[in-house]
């Protein structure tokens, strides 16, 4: 019965911190997938480690060094996620075979569901949400992840969760002058690698549902004229787990409609939530009729166009948006694009 006082104590004390443990091991390893892995070894190791706990940290800080600490041992066993952009140039035309590098590991967008910012603001502050939206931005999880690991830890830290440079040196068992050094080196790199990572970082806005909405029908109608008039000039597309990726909306054009955008009704598309962005999950009809699960997109929006395209073709994403594998035809007249709602409320 003790035992299962202490269970139901520790369950009741650790439980409101697992999306913010969750988001954190994200940023860090740029992979929801690991980040879900590293927070239930997580709470495995905090359970085991319970009786010892003496409180002389809060029990999110004690939570936050396990987190931690498992991420940085993991990173010490794989090679950093990359997004095609990191790779190299992008491709100048449109019209050569597609690379492809088997083993890459990719970054992987984050579904807002699962960091607790796919509802309203939290505690009634609209600057609260959109902030933690902020923070997760795809753009970011990739630019971090050019960061040596501890560099990555101290930059989270500091000027994600604004932790104090004493707090972050007792973390990581070392001195503030060591923290203050690893943030100015992780500053600078991060200028280096991402430049343009700030005008980038647009709040989320209203008017972003409109042009999804947009984005949307132009994709399922095959509208390839529409579609390019939504997007920024400098606009890039990048297809992991595909190495390819293009720059520039005349050459994003005609990529999409010589090779994607064969004709009306070849995809249908549901509107989703990754990285505190909006996204779309694209279904691609089959020999059976049916439209199956093709690829996770997520955009970046800018002066009011789609400055990026981030579409992860990789079907086994998926289910971690709660998104079935497949859609059946569209029924009794309902126009051909219409994928029957949203699957996460926008």
């Amino acid at each position: 019965m003790a035992l299962m006082a202490d269970s139901q104590e520790f369950v009741r004390l650790t439980a409101p911190f697992r999306r913010e443990l969750l988001v954190h091991c994200y940023r860090i390893l740029g992979s929801a997938q690991d980040a879900e892995d590293l927070v239930q070894e997580t709470y495995l190791r905090a359970w085991r480690f319970y009786d010892g706990f003496e409180g002389r940290s809060s029990l999110r800080v004690w939570l936050y060094r396990i987190a931690t600490s498992a991420c940085l041992t993991a990173l010490e066993h794989r090679s950093r996620r990359l997004l095609p952009s990191g790779l190299g140039a992008a491709e100048p035309t449109a019209d050569r075979p597609l690379t492809h590098l088997p083993g890459t590991a990719w970054v992987q967008p984050l579904p807002d569901a699962l960091a607790g910012l796919a509802g309203g603001a939290p505690d009634g502050d609209p600057a609260a949400i959109v902030a933690a939206r902020s923070s997760v931005r795809l753009a970011l999880a990739a630019a971090l992840q050019h960061l040596p690991a501890r560099q990555r830890v101290v930059l989270i830290l500091r000027d994600v969760l604004a932790w104090r440079a004493g707090e972050v040196a007792d973390l990581l068992d070392t001195t503030v002058p060591a923290v203050n050094s690893a943030l100015h080196r992780a500053r600078v790199q991060l200028r280096d690698v991402a430049p343009t990572l700030e005008a980038s970082s647009e709040p989320d806005r209203a008017d972003h549902r409109a042009l999804l909405d947009r984005y949307t029908a132009a994709f399922e109608n095959a509208d390839v004229d529409t579609l390019v008039k939504l997007l920024h000039a400098d606009v890039t597309l990048e297809m992991p787990p595909g190495a390819t990726w293009f720059a520039g909306r005349d050459l994003v054009g005609r990529f999409l409609a010589d090779r994607v955008l064969s004709g009306p009704g070849v995809f249908r598309m549901l509107p989703v939530r990754a990285n505190g962005q909006p996204s779309v999950a694209g279904y691609l009809r089959g020999p059976d009729g049916d439209h199956h699960a093709h690829a996770i997109q997520v955009l970046t929006v800018r002066e009011g166009r789609i400055a990026s395209i981030v579409s992860f073709n990789q079907p086994e994403l998926f289910a971690w948006f709660g998104l079935p594998a497949r859609l059946a035809p569209v029924r009794c007249g309902s126009a051909a694009g219409s994928a029957g709602g949203s699957a996460e409320e926008q």
